[in-house]
């Protein structure tokens, strides 16, 4: 795994980052001057991104064709299973069916030679142009929650109607993540474009609150993808 320093000397190399999530992503952004980078997003909602000086890097999109269903998880795997690192290639991206992926161009041999298959099923890897998926916006679904704080748990509760016992367990067992990142502290009060999964129950986006309620409660607008 590359570190936030290895990423900062690259950058003072001149050259760019590799592949950051938005984790990494903002710790580096707490380690750099203002308006001293730029960040190339793949597409607009991309998650994954990279961080440059002056010169962009290089990135290449393919298709990942296949005669049966893939599920994003198996493609992961099957990458991870050639050991690729999550560094050298962004986001994975499933649009009407088809099965789209980003990579560092330096790993392009490599990744055409190798991955041929998503666990036993055969695959076929199309280059496309970039400019296919700039403006591709993810789809959410939209909930307004009337919830009392902003903190997780909170909203946990709203968004999947659990007792706090059951919210407690989910904690304890390391089942919620929030930015990239384990969540210990249940009362941790979500930020605007916060991202956070609850295992069994999907990945969300808080949006923030969205105006105050008569008895002092709030309602909030939570993006499910």
């Amino acid at each position: 795994m590359f570190t936030i320093e290895k990423n900062i000397d690259r950058l003072e190399r001149g050259l760019s980052t590799y592949f950051l999530d938005a984790k990494e992503q903002n710790i580096l952004k707490g380690k750099l001057k203002k308006n001293s980078y730029e960040v190339y997003f793949p597409y607009k909602d991309s998650e994954k991104n990279i961080f440059y000086i002056s010169k962009e890097p290089e990135v290449i999109l393919y298709e990942i064709v296949s005669k049966v269903p893939l599920r994003h998880q198996a493609i992961l795997g099957s990458i991870f299973a050639l050991n690729i690192s999550k560094e050298m290639f962004g986001d994975i991206l499933i649009i009407n069916d088809k099965y789209y992926i980003y990579l560092l161009k330096h790993m392009q041999n490599y990744f055409e030679s190798n991955f041929l298959k998503v666990g036993n099923t055969s695959i076929t890897l199309i280059e496309r142009d970039l400019s296919l998926l700039k403006d591709y916006e993810k789809s959410f679904n939209s909930l307004e929650l009337v919830v009392s704080s902003e903190r997780i748990d909170t909203i946990i509760s709203s968004i999947i109607h659990t007792s706090r016992s059951q919210i407690t367990k989910l904690f304890k067992n390391k089942e919620v993540i929030v930015n990239y990142d384990i969540c210990k502290n249940s009362s941790y009060k979500l930020k605007e474009n916060d991202i956070f999964s609850i295992k069994g129950h999907g990945k969300f986006k808080y949006s923030g609150i969205l105006k105050n309620t008569k008895s002092g409660n709030f309602i909030v607008q939570v993006l499910k993808y």
